[in-house]
């Protein structure tokens, strides 16, 4: 996937920025600037609203975020952040058992929702005209849903058989992206299995369900972003009308989600019953966000991973030849923006039988041992480019979903989501200098975790080398 999220095909967005861009140079292209509309306010009650109008096309997308991701979910409940997002559909107080699917999809419209680091998310495209209908049905769920004895042992063996298949029964099951975190970090909250535990699945109660929906699901703890074709002030108006009298929870304090300065290098192998070639992970730990070496380290992400012109593919697949399917990323699980806590830069791969391990990590050596001698402002130019590339495409991909994505990430994390029209400017305020600072404190050997799959073996026990 090198990088799923941002290669969703751009619509609208990035077509006017390349006409705006065509013939320039990239001095000029420096100045040339797109705004992304941002509107954002507070309800009374501490909801977090955001609305940004495209009337590219008459559709419209709500999406609302919940500051609650599986990585501070409760210690004897693995899982329960992912369930939870489940519950989610099972009812509220004017809709029934699935009515909320079948409203949005009756009415032409798509939905999903997903379970995150940092947020759980719900969100809904939908002609524009039926957008006071979606705000709507998201309150009422806000509001108070149907929790039942039936519907949770209903969604615990829904999730359970979703573990099953997609992890327990799956060669390479959670490879690498549920399976590095338990190995590169040291904090739980980091590190536990964020899929859940099948015995922590099944010890839910009705009981800890509605006191997880009490507390975290409450308009406090949320941002909602309004993307698309409408009138700011009527949505404004339906926004206050549905939500504003919901009332706020107090949140109880965060736990510390830090994580220790890694000071040696780690080295796991796991065993896989059903994989039929050995699987190589690396990751290392990222810098703290919203630093100068966060913005280098995506940068290196670009020069590194990114595109078939990446230094590593490159050497992995088209000189070496020991791989064909080079992958990685910040942040696995969506963009290296919407996250809060610790994170991980990781790349992975398959490889044939007859390469060895130590083959791969030769060659990797290769690449990082001379990094910072073949890095050069050209490089950095172009990794800017690639970026800025993926950054508009995930803007204006899927009808504005990445916008709304990064909006509420923003809200929620910094409280500014206007940080979505500056981010391109960051990038560009990296120089070779920052670059070599970050290469030589979060590239180094001794931050580096190495996971490796080892095929056809029926023991799931991980072993420290």
């Amino acid at each position: 996937m090198r990088h799923l999220f941002w290669r969703v095909a751009a619509i609208g967005f990035f077509g006017l920025l390349l006409a705006s861009c065509a013939g320039e140079s990239q001095e000029e292209s420096a100045g040339s600037e797109f705004k992304v509309p941002v509107t954002y306010y507070k309800l009374d009650n501490g909801l977090k609203v955001i609305l940004s109008e495209d009337h590219t096309s008459p559709t419209a997308i709500v999406a609302v975020y919940y500051n609650i991701g599986f990585r501070i979910e409760p210690r004897d409940r693995t899982g329960f952040a992912h369930l939870f997002e489940h519950m989610m559909f099972q009812g509220s107080q004017n809709l029934g058992k699935m009515e909320f699917i079948k409203l949005v999809q009756q009415n032409g419209g798509v939905l999903n929702g997903s379970t995150r680091f940092d947020f759980t998310n719900y969100f809904e495209i939908v002609p524009s005209h039926k957008l006071e209908t979606m705000l709507w049905a998201e309150a009422d769920r806000m509001r108070g849903l149907d929790i039942t004895q039936e519907n949770l042992t209903n969604q615990q063996g829904v999730v359970k058989n979703e573990v099953k298949v997609n992890v327990l029964n799956q060669p390479y099951g959670g490879f690498p992206w549920l399976d590095m975190p338990q190995y590169a970090n040291e904090n739980w909250f980091n590190a536990h299995n964020f899929y859940g535990d099948l015995e922590d699945l099944d010890a839910a109660t009705v009981e800890d369900v509605s006191s997880f929906f009490k507390t975290y699901y409450a308009p406090n703890n949320a941002a909602i972003s309004v993307v698309g074709d409408f009138d700011p002030e009527e949505v404004k108006g339906w926004i206050q009308k549905y939500f504003g009298d919901i009332p706020a929870v107090e949140q109880p304090p965060k736990p510390d989600i830090s994580e220790a300065r890694q000071e040696a290098e780690k080295e796991f192998v796991k065993d896989d019953s059903l994989a039929n070639k050995p699987a190589l992970a690396v990751a290392y730990h990222m810098p703290q966000r919203n630093t100068p070496e966060y913005y280098a380290m995506g940068l290196l992400d670009q020069i590194l991973i990114q595109g078939d012109n990446s230094l590593l593919v490159q050497k992995l697949e088209n000189e070496k030849g020991y791989s064909s399917d080079v992958n990685g990323g910040i942040n696995y699980l969506g963009n290296m923006f919407n996250y809060q806590g610790p994170m991980l830069w990781m790349y992975d791969l398959t490889y044939d039988n007859d390469t060895t391990r130590d083959d791969i990590m030769a060659a990797v050596e290769e690449v990082m041992s001379g990094l910072k001698e073949e890095l050069t402002q050209e490089m950095l130019d172009r990794a800017i480019i690639k970026i800025r590339s993926q950054l508009y495409d995930n803007i204006g991909g899927t009808f504005g979903l990445g916008r709304a994505d990064l909006l509420c990430s923003f809200a929620l994390f910094d409280d500014n989501p206007e940080r979505i029209n500056t981010l391109e400017e960051e990038f560009r305020k990296v120089d070779l200098e920052t670059v070599n600072k970050t290469i030589d404190e979060y590239l180094r050997p001794t931050n580096r975790t190495i996971l490796v799959t080892n095929p056809l073996l029926a023991s799931n026990a991980k072993t420290e080398l």
